[in-house]
């Protein structure tokens, strides 16, 4: 049912409510799964019509040697999959060379920590739902048994290593980065292999096999410098006529156990296999147009944006905008190879192009962004005025509580700060007051929200201008202001209730 549900929400077609559902064959209720073909109020929709009419622009100024990442949205489900493939092989037959970086299919990841849960608490090893839905996939692709045989291999592994966390009581680290690995792994596999069904020769790669290799902390590794001429050579060796499909968010350590990348995932994984070969453009297709001037959640005229710098869409990621995680774009910095954010769903829209500069001549703002669930601390200290080492003693404690901070505002005996959800969760907030209150008076104060002004900071008494001025209309009282070194941010703390109204004046 899930499967079926997903299928429907990413079908390009106008369902209507009262549509009906059914899938030919029995999918469900026994092994012999046919091609998927969906019956909607008479109206087939079959896979082979998916993603004909997929326009793609040919290359330009020679860019051909690019890096096609897909998330696990656009590869939730068989009608995704025959989309995407079907959209990587309209850039092959225009003369791309791509390489191509998987995510998990939809949800797999969640439904495999799930799984590891239910078999260190439950005592239960629960494989089915993740069999029915890979094989009912490779069977709806029509894809060869070989193709079967290897998910079924894997599912066989997963199986066992969950019955080995049932038997020892224990998920550790180590193995819950081995356990989530098995999504990458069994969704290139289906890629490659309907690359291949279409005529486009293709070939799946666990990403160690390539020469990813990570340190040891499990959950969140860290890329080896090393990494880089592996892989290098590796794909050197490859046949060019042939599209490497490679798993991303995983890799090995020295010892040969899997690892996880942590933050930045696949999109980390697409950026250092681009500085690796030299590409000419790193491409992350996502569900969404473009890194967008706010969020078109709550933003309805929202619209996307053609150029944002390494640093502009850094600041963005920070502060709440669900673009490419900061780490992730390093190596394309390192290299200089432009990054460019692309829809999956609708492939003709340009998308947004990151570059280290742009032409910012004729911009005042480009994108407004927030982060919610903010606690501001003020920490003023009378005692300390005309005394050197203040601002080292306050943020002494917060190393030594385990906290960084967001944004910061100072004078000669206070400190304005914020600290987010996640930072209060993992550091230790009673112990910070107490040794703070040693020496300083603290305020703390709930339900804060950070509003990012993304801005050309040559006119930035403009923007601020323009932005109290509609604070002060509203009645909305900006608690702390924040101008970061990045020389591309404006900063402002408000209450929690008040962040819609301003956003949307």
């Amino acid at each position: 049912i899930q499967t079926i549900s997903s299928i429907q929400k990413s079908c390009k077609h106008n369902y209507k409510p009262n549509l009906s559902l059914h899938l030919h064959s029995n999918q469900f209720i026994n092994n012999n799964l046919d091609r998927f073909t969906m019956e909607i109020d008479s109206t087939v929709v079959d896979l082979d019509v998916i993603g004909e009419d997929i326009e793609v622009n040919p290359p330009s100024d020679g860019v051909t040697r690019i890096v096609m990442k897909f998330g696990g949205s656009s590869l939730a489900t068989a009608e995704r999959i025959t989309y995407v493939t079907k959209l990587i092989r309209k850039h092959v037959q225009l003369g791309y060379r791509p390489i191509i970086i998987c995510s998990a299919m939809g949800k797999t990841t969640n439904t495999l920590i799930a799984a590891g849960e239910m078999a260190l608490n439950q005592q239960q090893v629960q494989v089915d739902s993740l069999r029915t839905m890979h094989i009912s996939t490779a069977k709806a692709l029509n894809l060869p048994q070989s193709t079967i045989d290897k998910i079924l291999e894997l599912i066989s592994e997963l199986e066992k290593l969950l019955e080995g966390i049932r038997y020892i009581g224990e998920l550790t680290p180590r193995t819950k980065d081995t356990l989530v690995s098995f999504g990458e792994r069994l969704s290139v596999r289906i890629v490659a292999s309907t690359l291949n069904q279409l005529g486009v020769p293709s070939q799946s790669f666990d990403a160690w096999n390539i020469g990813m290799r990570t340190n040891s902390d499990f959950g969140n590794g860290e890329i080896l410098a090393e990494s880089y001429s592996n892989i290098k050579f590796s794909l050197s060796q490859h046949d060019i006529m042939i599209v490497p499909v490679i798993t991303g968010f995983i890799g090995h350590d020295s010892k040969g156990r899997i690892t996880t990348l942590g933050r930045g995932g696949s999109d980390l994984t697409a950026t250092v296999v681009g500085s690796a070969v030299s590409a000419h453009e790193i491409q992350v297709w996502k569900d969404v147009d473009g890194i967008m001037t706010a969020d078109p959640r709550l933003v309805k005229t929202a619209q996307p944006v053609s150029y944002v710098t390494y640093e502009e869409a850094a600041e963005l990621a920070f502060f709440g905008a669900e673009v490419l995680h900061p780490i992730s774009m390093q190596p394309a910095i390192k290299s200089n190879i432009p990054v460019r954010v692309k829809n999956s769903y609708n492939p003709s829209a340009v998308g947004t192009v990151i570059t280290s500069t742009r032409d910012k001549s004729n911009t005042l703002v480009t994108a407004m962004t927030s982060k919610n669930n903010v606690q501001l601390v003020d920490i003023v200290s009378t005692r300390m005025l005309g005394q050197y080492g203040f601002l080292s003693k306050v943020f002494s404690i917060f190393e030594e509580c385990k906290l960084s901070v967001d944004v910061v505002a100072s004078s000669d005996v206070s400190v304005s700060l914020t600290l987010d959800k996640k930072q209060r969760e993992k550091g230790d907030i009673p112990l910070l007051i107490s040794k703070l209150q040693q020496f300083a008076d603290v305020n703390v104060y709930e339900d804060r929200a950070i509003v990012s002004i993304i801005c050309n900071l040559d006119r930035s008494s403009e923007v601020m201008s323009i932005a109290f001025s509609v604070a002060h209309k509203l009645g909305i009282n900006v608690e702390m202001l924040s101008q970061g070194a990045s020389k591309v941010n404006i900063g402002m703390v408000i209450p929690m209730k008040e962040k819609e109204r301003l956003m949307l004046a």
